[in-house]
């Protein structure tokens, strides 16, 4: 039997650490469950509206801006009790964190299938801000790190792999359950899987913190998180944030103001999902050779060069450009934003350090959509354009000025 070719060897060896893990391997169970608990965490809740918002508007006789605007009140919700959390995660460990996120999640999307009003509807996504900040994203990282060891970053790779697909997956579902159903039995049935599924699955599948290294991490001082270089980090994946967020519900109107007709629009706009999903693939295989850093740095640069080429062009092509450079940018960051903390900070901080980067990320994120959307209406889609590349710029320059403050600190230490 001949060997494999040099490049197929390579390819296996980076998905090593991981594929020669046995099925009953601990972070194998622990990833695969996380991976569905964060496919119906999110599908549920953040991304619903985006099918079941007409159907409750009506339903609820409020105006589709006002429905549309719970998943921001789930954002902001998130970030307000993330940094209260992230000395329990750090002192409890994820698993009974996630264990009750999911069952505030189930009491939300009941409430909100039952909701008969506006106060009902908001009360829910208040809910589910509370669950959020418990089970989705932040803590289902906290909860690999925990797994994993040593292969954090393989593990957390392949969990933000499959997160690219929740709205490829979930969306089309959703429309297929509320075509049947409606919009409140849909909504029920999300509440159901919360429930039986995302409950069971993190509370059997995640690590059970032993009493006695609980009682000896209390015993110690926490471990200390350099501000300066926290700060740095979270202002770049903030500003970077803050575009691709914005960017979600108005990019089919920036590609029309560059020229495009609706059809070459709605192209260049499916296809930056799929480039996202490439970006998040090239980062995982590549993670073994290259620092987050520079995988980082990379992605940095690629935002203001995307927004460049749709400032300068005004045809299909350079729509097409825009969404490769634009779309690998934001998949690179969203395995960067969870992998680089590990690089940064010591193991021992990585909980608490995650959970507090929450809190200016999910700001941004639910600052984003509004923002964006007046300063279109306003002042037009150019000038989004143009707001955006300034901020890419501000975001590069701060992720730089990280690697170089990260950099003296390490040879400081060593010289020590």
């Amino acid at each position: 039997m001949s060997p494999l070719p040099r490049k197929d060897r390579d390819l296996l060896a980076l998905f090593a650490p991981i594929a020669r893990m046995p099925f009953r391997s601990p972070t194998v169970r622990g990833v695969a469950a996380l991976s569905l608990t964060q496919l119906i965490g999110w599908g549920a809740t953040f991304w619903l509206p985006a099918v079941t918002g007409p159907a409750m508007a009506g339903a609820l006789r409020m105006p589709l801006p006002m429905v549309m605007a719970g998943p921001t009140v789930m954002l902001v919700v998130m970030a307000i009790a993330s940094w209260p959390l992230s000395a329990a995660f750090e002192r409890r460990g994820a698993r009974p964190i996630m264990v009750l996120g999911s069952l505030l999640g189930a009491t939300g999307l009941l409430l909100m299938g039952v909701a008969n009003g506006p106060a009902s509807y908001l009360l829910a996504w208040i809910i589910l801000g509370l669950a959020g900040a418990g089970m989705l994203t932040t803590p289902a990282q906290i909860a690999v790190t925990e797994i994993a060891g040593e292969n954090a970053r393989q593990a957390l790779g392949v969990l933000i792999l499959a997160g690219g697909l929740t709205s490829t997956i979930v969306w089309p579902l959703t429309g297929v359950l509320q075509a049947q159903w409606g919009w409140r039995t849909t909504t029920l049935a999300y509440a159901v899987l919360m429930l039986f599924v995302c409950m069971p699955l993190h509370w059997a599948a995640l690590a059970r913190q032993p009493r006695e290294k609980a009682a000896a991490e209390a015993a110690t001082e926490p471990t200390s998180i350099d501000r300066p270089r926290f700060i740095l980090l979270a202002m770049s994946f903030a500003a970077n944030g803050f575009v691709t967020w914005g960017f979600a519900l108005t990019i089919i109107i920036l590609f029309e103001a560059a020229g495009l007709d609706h059809a070459s629009a709605l192209t260049a706009g499916a296809f930056i999902g799929l480039a996202q999903w490439a970006g998040r693939l090239v980062d995982f295989l590549g993670g073994r050779r290259l620092s987050g850093f520079a995988t980082g740095l990379a992605a940095s640069a690629l935002f203001p060069l995307s927004f460049i080429v749709l400032l300068l062009t005004s045809n299909l092509v350079g729509a097409m450009l825009f969404a490769t450079l634009y779309g690998l940018a934001s998949g690179i960051t969203a395995v960067t934003r969870a992998t680089l903390p590990l690089q940064i900070f010591p193991a021992g901080a990585y909980a608490r350090a995650s959970a507090q980067l929450a809190v200016p990320l999910n700001l941004s994120f639910a600052a984003a959509p509004p923002v964006f959307t007046a300063i279109m209406t306003s002042a037009g889609p150019r000038a989004a354009l143009w707001l955006a590349l300034v901020i890419s710029l501000f975001a590069f320059s701060t992720f730089f000025g990280l690697l170089l403050l990260h950099r003296r600190r390490f040879r400081t230490s060593r010289q020590n």
